[in-house]
């Protein structure tokens, strides 16, 4: 891993809370001139450790109410069928994220939908007949407690 320094994560820390930060407002945050933070901020997204920048929309202002974790087991546990699965979820936009497991499931996937029937629709007409799929046990979400997508970035101590 390329060194980085504190400086550069609490750049990272801030672009994550906020990755419309001019770099005049970064170095009002983090005490470094503008174009250090622009030279840092460059180097951070040449070298990987920013991927992208991306909006975070309200689901429920756009109409996907109803949040579900469904937890998969395959039909067969083969290179092939995983594959088939994976093709499956790749073209299923209601599917927002989704984990390979070790233990009991094989898959966790998180799921947006309208309402109760969308989710009816996508578990007993997308899912279940699909070949590679065995079991599928959702469980709607009631309540969001947490909801951070980015990386607990803390400055690391000198060693």
């Amino acid at each position: 891993m390329e060194q980085i320094d504190g400086y550069d994560l609490k750049i990272l820390a801030e672009l994550q809370r906020d990755g419309r930060l001019t770099n005049n407002e970064l170095s009002e945050l983090i005490a470094l001139s503008p174009s250090q933070c622009s030279r840092r901020r460059a180097r951070l997204e040449a070298e990987g450790f920013i991927q992208s920048y991306r909006a975070v929309l309200d689901r429920g202002r756009l109409g996907f109410d109803l949040m579900v974790v469904i937890a998969v087991t395959l039909a067969t546990h083969n290179r092939d069928n995983a594959k088939r699965f994976a093709a499956l979820i790749a073209n299923l936009p209601e599917v927002l994220e989704c984990f390979a497991l070790t233990g009991e499931m094989d898959y966790h996937l998180k799921v947006v939908t309208p309402d109760l029937a969308g989710l009816s629709h996508f578990v007993n007409d997308v899912l279940l007949p699909h070949d590679s799929v065995q079991h599928v046990k959702t469980s709607i979400v009631l309540q969001t407690l947490k909801d951070f997508q980015g990386l607990p970035v803390r400055q690391r101590s000198k060693q």
